[in-house]
């Protein structure tokens, strides 16, 4: 139901957070009025209540007795779209919503691992990195105790790393994964603009927030995006504020035109992206707390992480909702990329 706004919508979030950007970014082309807190959860803004898990952002939706703390990008946009009207960030065409739908969780789930590797796998970006997150939070800290919350958070953040499966046996699958991954970008963009075609879906916001740490941020990546594609580098300053951008329906590209137009981005989803999703879900299922598998011809190791299992147990339910000939076109669509196994045995 659309509701109307009296207030603006309040936000906790970190300008070194992926997502947080991703949702800002949409937010102001949606013309939703809000108001960030810049922090984090050690430092919450005073009188909204804690999220059940701590992440950013948090999104604080009133009620009538209060606020909802509500956490998660991809279900607030659905959200979002109930609650106002316009400017939507969601094709009506099935295809190509699921489409966007699948290049969105790639964006969230897959592209984030080059994010966290990128800043914390080489000496110059760990150097930039700690600093920055120290600041971002407080730009007022004395320098001495700036540095030693640098340090401190270098090193909880390094540690941490094989969580995202970053380590030393798959540092070229994920850089090399990048690379490939801002060239198919690049074509994309030259053709249509956005991902979906002449407007921007919840997919170009995703990938817009991972690039803001990646193409801008993170030295290495940075550097590398620029070599690749100044296109997609001058694309990022564009998205960041489309709040003038006047959409129209009829500029979603059409399902029949999207084959050849995704055809490189959805061939390195398949390539990178559905290996893990297809072997951490197997994992999942059997209770294993770590996996092994090969991705791009690599050997793969890192934890299990359930909630990347959901992932492609919502993509296969979106899949199972498409009525026969959506499927159809959709499979089309999606043939000799890699992603049709997606639908086929764990």
């Amino acid at each position: 139901m659309v509701t109307t706004q009296a207030q603006p919508l309040a936000l906790l979030g970190a300008a070194g957070s992926p997502y947080t950007r991703k949702m800002l970014a949409l937010l102001r082309y949606r013309r939703i009025p809000y108001a960030i807190h810049w922090g984090s959860h050690r430092t919450p803004p005073a009188g909204f209540p804690e999220p059940k898990v701590k992440l950013l952002p948090t999104f604080y939706f009133p009620k009538d007795d209060g606020y909802e703390a509500v956490t998660d990008s991809t279900p607030i946009i659905r959200r979002l779209e109930g609650d106002h009207a316009g400017r939507s960030v969601l094709p009506g065409d099935p295809v190509t919503r699921f489409l966007g739908d699948l290049i969105e969780d790639y964006a969230d789930e897959w592209l984030t691992k080059a994010m966290f590797h990128f800043r914390w796998a080489h000496p110059a970006d760990i150097e930039n990195a700690g600093p920055m997150l120290v600041f971002w939070n407080s730009p007022v800290i004395p320098d001495e105790i700036a540095g030693r919350a640098s340090a401190e958070i270098s090193k909880r953040q390094i540690d941490r790393l094989y969580v995202v499966g970053s380590n030393a046996t798959t540092a070229a699958t994920i850089e090399q994964s990048y690379e490939r991954a801002i060239d198919a970008l690049d074509t994309v963009i030259a053709q249509q603009g956005y991902v979906l075609g002449t407007r921007p879906s919840a997919a170009d916001f995703a990938i817009y927030g991972q690039l803001t740490q990646l193409a801008i941020i993170e030295p290495t990546s940075a550097a590398i995006t620029q070599k690749h594609s100044r296109r997609v580098r001058a694309w990022l300053d564009r998205v960041e504020d489309l709040s003038g951008l006047e959409p129209e329906t009829a500029a979603w590209t059409h399902r029949d035109q999207l084959k050849s137009m995704l055809r490189p981005l959805l061939s390195e989803i398949g390539r990178v992206y559905v290996p893990f999703l297809l072997a951490n879900a197997r994992a999942t299922m059997a209770g294993l707390p770590q996996f092994e598998t090969e991705i791009d011809g690599r050997p793969w190791a890192q934890p299990t992480f359930p909630y990347q299992a959901k992932c492609l147990g919502w993509l296969r339910e979106s899949y199972g909702e498409l009525s026969h000939d959506d499927r159809t076109a959709l499979d089309d669509v999606l043939a000799g990329t890699g992603c049709e196994r997606l639908f086929g045995e764990v």
